[in-house]
């Protein structure tokens, strides 16, 4: 068997449904048929893409190698098919982690650059991000690093700091914890977590050895790297996560600071020095810390 553009396709759709299920009924196809092409693909890669377990399927640190390339290799083909149409149009594209920074950086360039279409890439590692603006495949990442962690210089990739803040923790609503105002990490050494898969810039790692600090290790029972089951763990009681200060509270779930700020994080914006975008190097820090700060005041934060 040899290695498809629909075996790619397949991978993306998993990813991003977070379930076998799910991604089989976007594909049109049924459960046990995707699980079985799911084995031959990772078979053929000579590693497993997903782990798999009762809240779905989560990319393994291999896995998110496949997929980010994978993802590059679609939107290529993507652009192929547009055919001469599509030749010398101009788009500027931006990658980053989950945030409010990337979607409010696209707004802001979309109103700067009249007539050029702005493309987003969703990627949970800094390190492949930086990376891909470095490869030119990237204008821009928003991405982030910790402590112990900073991110490396890379040639051709220009960035600056745009915040430095306290991790807060995100909780269900009638977790017992809810009522206090602000929480602390030692208080929190007997509850269960649940945590992304490594990004491959310094998280959980971190957020681990912070917590070895304050004398525990951290009970992980739950490992999710999609969005979709965590609000669900969360406001079951489930688990606790660190998240972002502007994490966005609701359906159930409720964001308390840490007390003393033990763990923190940064945001930072990286741009190809060579590329469309270099010429706006001095607006691109202020305009990342606009929305930032826009996002912390509309949390009253």
């Amino acid at each position: 068997m040899d290695l498809e553009l629909r075996h790619l396709r397949a991978l993306c759709t998993i990813s991003a449904a977070g379930s076998l299920t799910r991604a089989a009924a976007t594909l049109g196809t049924t459960q046990p048929a995707l699980s079985a092409q799911l084995q031959r693909i990772e078979k053929l890669l000579g590693g497993a893409v997903f782990t798999r377990d009762r809240t779905g399927c989560v990319p393994t640190a291999y896995g998110e190698y496949v997929l980010v390339r994978a993802r590059a290799i679609l939107a290529d083909t993507d652009r192929l098919r547009h055919g001469p149409a599509g030749f010398g149009r101009r788009a500027v594209r931006l990658g980053g982690v989950s945030g409010p920074i990337l979607v409010g950086l696209a707004d802001r360039l979309g109103t700067a650059l009249s007539g050029v279409e702005i493309e987003l890439h969703a990627e949970h590692s800094p390190r492949l991000l930086v990376d891909l603006v470095g490869m030119g495949r990237l204008d821009l990442a928003a991405v982030v690093d910790y402590p112990g962690y900073e991110l490396r210089p890379t040639p051709g990739v220009d960035w600056r700091i745009v915040a430095d803040e306290s991790v807060h923790v995100a909780l269900g609503a009638d977790h017992r914890l809810a009522r206090c105002a602000a929480l602390s990490l030692a208080d929190l050494a007997a509850e269960p977590w649940v945590l992304p898969p490594p990004d491959g810039a310094g998280w959980p790692e971190y957020f681990h050895g912070v917590c070895h600090e304050f004398g525990f290790t951290p009970r992980v029972p739950h490992e999710v790297g999609a969005l979709r089951p965590l609000p669900e763990l969360l406001a079951r009681g489930l688990a606790l996560s660190p998240c972002q200060a502007t994490f966005e509270p609701g359906g159930g779930v409720v964001v308390r600071p840490l007390t003393g700020e033990p763990l923190r994080m940064r945001h930072l914006v990286a741009w190809n020095r060579h590329g469309p975008l270099a010429e706006y190097a001095d607006r691109l820090p202020r305009w990342a810390a606009e929305v930032y700060a826009a996002s912390l005041r509309r949390l009253g934060r």
